[in-house]
């Protein structure tokens, strides 16, 4: 079960998984058009890696919701104290526990591999994003690296990233409009928009 295995790695995540290059960090989240005073939603927050980014991007006038599945990854996430207003949520993104037009964007760091049913956790980020919010998928490693580290982890074996075809078909069909996707060999990167009603 992905909770399960999450959380057993939450207190070595930083050591041995998670990004280290600052720069590719900070060359990703300039991609983001988060402004001062947004809402975002940061789906599969882990242990926070991106969520000074995010939290920066804001300002004191934003909130950040983080949100993972996994309990102790989120606390690991916690107790770094970064600054900003967060509020810590453990939830899965198939069932979110936020009303209809709560965020002016989400953002899926690292985390969309693991959605379980892509097309209902999409249709609920769509839900809770406000009208001409958008929609970002991010990573800092390719497609390809990323499918092939998944699958050798029995726990993640089937945890793959779509390639930008199906993504980009994905996103259309759950009703995105101004859909980007990007597939390099050193980052993916997708966004998608809320069309205004």
């Amino acid at each position: 079960m992905v909770r399960d295995y999450f959380d057993g790695k939450a207190a070595e995540w930083d050591d041995r998984s998670a990004e280290k290059d600052i720069g590719k960090l900070e060359r990703m989240a300039a991609r983001l058009d988060i402004k001062p005073g947004m809402t975002v939603l940061d789906i599969g927050t882990g242990t926070g890696v991106f969520l000074p980014y995010l939290a920066g991007s804001a300002g004191e006038r934003g909130h950040i919701i983080a949100l993972d599945i996994a309990r102790k990854m989120l606390l690991k996430a916690k107790s770094k104290g970064i600054s900003g207003n967060i509020d810590y949520v453990c939830s899965n993104v198939e069932d979110l526990p936020l009303g209809v037009g709560t965020c002016d964007a989400a953002v899926c760091y690292s985390s969309l591999p693991h959605f379980r049913n892509k097309v209902r956790a999409l249709q609920q980020v769509r839900r809770v994003l406000k009208n001409d919010g958008w929609l970002y998928v991010c990573h800092t490693s390719g497609r390809e690296t990323i499918n092939h580290i998944h699958g050798q982890i029995p726990a993640l074996h089937t945890d793959f990233l779509p390639d930008a075809s199906e993504m980009y078909s994905l996103m259309i069909m759950m009703g995105f409009t101004q859909v980007l996707v990007e597939d390099k060999d050193d980052t993916y990167f997708a966004r998608a928009r809320k069309p205004l009603a």
